[in-house]
């Protein structure tokens, strides 16, 4: 997808992630390629197993990429060592799926978000205290709670923890690995406003990975559907919602719950289960699953196309 180099933050070009086992190569991230515009969200989207996770991994370096770009900001980050790539780290971090595990139990709330301030910042020590109070007053929370131990918390209190993590290095990326699906219904639209807030008040650009359709498109600017290690639809969330053009995004959408019972949306119905990543099939990856499978969907695998809006469908090309 084509952006203004002078907007663009982040660029993921042919990004690749393979995982060696006994029976083969698991390929969990299969040549990925998007771009996310300085302050703006990217929603990533898919049933479990598709690569969400296993990408925003690859993209913040806790995963090695195997081959591809990854450029953030105008740098190079795939190919640096671990040595090298620390001053870029303190520009994009992440938000866990799990706010109790990716908390460390036996420290303090201040030391935990004590933790990136002290790597990549400099500030001296009241300076420090007074900016995890200011933190902990943007998330919901106060000074009083920093003395305090995770499991003192509820989940949408710790994952407001991780959020203030998140902010403490001054980052301008902040990768939201499935931040609200852990947390209770009744406080997942509070977390999302809240991260709208910060976005908007800090300038931050976000990758959001989400199973609730509704939820990606309320928070997103683009949405990128994945399916099996590759995207297969990608474009603005209004469009894709209006109008979903891959039968897989079909079925997705179809799938979501509509709150108003008077409206009745179209269902594409899709046969079985995702196949192992350990036998991908030829071809077109869903054609297993999909009603308008045709002859050369099993001999070639469609490619994104389209300006703007893509598309990996032959029904398309």
């Amino acid at each position: 997808m084509s952006k203004n180099n002078k907007d663009c933050l982040l660029k993921v070009d042919g990004l690749k992630k393979y995982f060696p086992m006994n029976k083969g190569l698991v390929k969990a991230v299969d040549d990925v390629s998007f771009s996310i515009n300085r302050g703006e969200t990217l929603g990533l989207v898919g049933e479990s197993g598709c690569g969400k996770s296993t990408t925003a991994r690859t993209i913040i370096r806790l995963y090695n990429p195997d081959s591809g770009s990854i450029e953030l900001d105008g740098f190079e980050l795939a190919s640096l060592s671990q040595k090298r790539l620390m001053p870029h780290r303190k520009k994009m971090q992440m938000i866990f799926q799990d706010p109790y595990s990716s908390l460390n139990g036996r420290m303090t709330v201040r030391d935990i978000i004590n933790e990136p301030i002290s790597v990549h910042t400099k500030l001296n020590k009241n300076d420090t205290k007074n900016k995890i109070n200011d933190l902990l007053e943007r998330v919901g929370l106060n000074a009083g709670h920093a003395n305090r131990y995770p499991h003192e918390f509820s989940g949408g209190q710790r994952q407001r923890i991780g959020i203030a993590r998140a902010l403490a290095a001054n980052p301008d990326f902040i990768i939201c690995d499935e931040p609200i699906s852990a947390l209770d219904v009744s406080i997942q639209a509070q977390v999302v406003n809240m991260l709208e807030e910060l976005q908007e008040e800090f300038g931050l650009t976000y990758l959001f990975i989400a199973h609730d359709l509704s939820m990606v498109r309320h928070i997103s600017n683009q949405m990128g559907v994945m399916y099996l290690g590759r995207i297969v639809e990608i474009g603005e969330s209004s469009e894709i919602y209006r109008e979903p053009k891959h039968p897989y995004t079909q079925a997705l959408l179809g799938a979501n719950p509509v709150p108003d019972p008077r409206i009745v949306r179209q269902k594409l119905k899709i046969i079985g289960d995702i196949p192992s990543p350990l036998n991908i099939p030829s071809g077109c990856r869903f054609r297993t699953r999909c009603p308008h499978a045709m002859d050369i969907c099993s001999k070639e695998e469609p490619q994104l196309t389209g300006s703007g809006r893509q598309v990996a469908c032959h029904l398309h090309t």
